[in-house]
């Protein structure tokens, strides 16, 4: 689906999504517990279908309509699971520790560029705790498609906190589930800390109770999880696009959020606020803010003078390479942006100039790219644009509630 953005401010109320991360973890959580829970608030993203769909490969029953999901924990587990991950980096770093908890010999698959991200630390010490990785022939290096034999067992685990935060995630999940006591220890400092604490705190709704460390996490084993029953809080990373907008001229009010939450995308309210009516370049460290970068290098475009976005090296292993994709995309409509290694500088400009641009496949790209075009005195064509069911699936049924001027070509 390709789209045509003509420039038009939006005005209007907005609710946001559910938080993705916050779904992904209380629906493992509740099909891990003793009975039966309901989480509502649930969008049928294409991410979130993943994970319902591989919990019941794997043994819970998951009764989902849409917008509220009745859950059954697992009570048997099966002789073998078949878990497709679809695009979701969640999905298989989070469930391939859960399935070796519960000794499911399991294959795992994906697709898009999921096949390309990283599992290494899974890789380097999951053996040691019995479980084996066996990789497709017709693929070259540890990567998806991959099977799993053998249950994990507890003990120390050493853990690179440099990579994604997901693979804490996925054993903090697993590990309570273990015979005995284990301990995650951080070989370096942890990325997207808040993450976790989102976490922490969903396995602390079920009656998990996880203990921070000096160098990482101690978890006590032999856990059952309690049922629970609540909704899913609104998604920061998301409303980022309406706050966005609103800094670049729109008049949105934003509903929906939690404003105790424990999300790190929480920050991109402090930056806008932070910038006021000056619109003054800013420098800033996103390690604990990844999916904040595509949005905040079009934020940036509009500040006064050079902004630099710095800690970002992991957003080439996302849905795709996300620092070149959105040099290519905003250089191709009138910005000026330079992306490093791991940084990424913008200087300001004052409108966009329109043009042509790929999403790249990925949803963070398309939605950015929308938001430019409310500044642009040109329309903007994005291609690829029906990847935003990845996370957001109506969002550009939203943009045109809120007055923006799409036609599909």
């Amino acid at each position: 689906m390709d789209l045509k953005i003509t420039p038009k401010a939006l005005k209007g109320t907005v609710t946001v999504p559910p938080s993705k991360s916050v779904a992904h973890r209380m629906i493992i959580a509740a099909a891990l517990a003793d009975g039966a829970s309901e989480i509502s608030n649930l969008s049928p993203s294409e991410d979130i279908l993943a994970t319902i769909d591989c919990m019941n490969a794997l043994g819970a029953k998951i009764d989902f309509d849409g917008k509220t999901a009745v859950i059954k924990g697992v009570e048997n587990v099966p002789d073998k699971a078949l878990l497709d991950c679809h695009e979701s980096g969640s999905t298989m770093r989070f469930l391939i520790p859960v399935a070796c908890a519960l000794g499911v010999p399991s294959e795992f698959i994906g697709r898009g560029k999921l096949p390309q991200r990283p599992i290494k630390p899974f890789l380097e010490e999951f053996p040691k705790h019995g479980v084996s990785f066996d990789f497709s022939a017709a693929f070259s290096g540890n990567t998806l498609p991959c099977s799993i034999s053998g249950k994990l067992s507890a003990g120390r685990f050493e853990i690179d906190g440099g990579i994604s935060s997901q693979f804490i995630t996925g054993l903090l999940f697993a590990l309570p589930l273990l015979c005995g006591n284990s301990e995650i220890v951080l070989t370096s400092p942890l990325q997207s800390k808040p993450y976790v604490d989102i976490t922490i705190g969903v396995l602390k709704s079920f009656g998990c109770e996880i203990k921070a460390t000096e160098n990482g996490y101690f978890v006590r084993g032999n856990q059952r999880l309690t049922p629970f029953s609540g909704a899913v809080e609104g998604d920061y990373s998301q409303s980022a696009f309406w706050f966005t907008a609103n800094s670049l001229g729109s008049e949105l009010e934003i509903l929906g959020l939690c404003e105790n939450s424990l999300q790190g995308d929480k920050k991109i309210v402090e930056i806008c606020e932070n910038l006021g009516k000056e619109h003054n370049a800013f420098e800033l460290d996103c390690s604990d803010i990844p999916d904040l970068v595509p949005i905040l290098t079009v934020l940036a475009s509009f500040c006064k003078g050079k902004s630099v976005l710095t800690n970002v090296a992991r957003l080439r292993i996302k849905e795709c390479d996300r620092l070149a994709a959105m040099e290519d995309c905003l250089n191709r409509v009138g910005g000026k942006i330079t992306a490093f290694s791991d940084k990424i500088e913008i200087e300001g400009v004052e409108k966009f100039t329109g043009g042509e641009i790929s999403s790249y496949n990925d949803h963070r790209i398309a939605m950015s790219m929308a938001i430019a075009a409310t500044k642009s005195d040109s329309p903007i064509i994005i291609k690829g644009a029906e990847c935003v069911a990845k996370s957001y699936p109506d969002f550009f049924e939203v943009y045109k509630k809120l007055g923006g001027d799409i036609t599909e070509l």
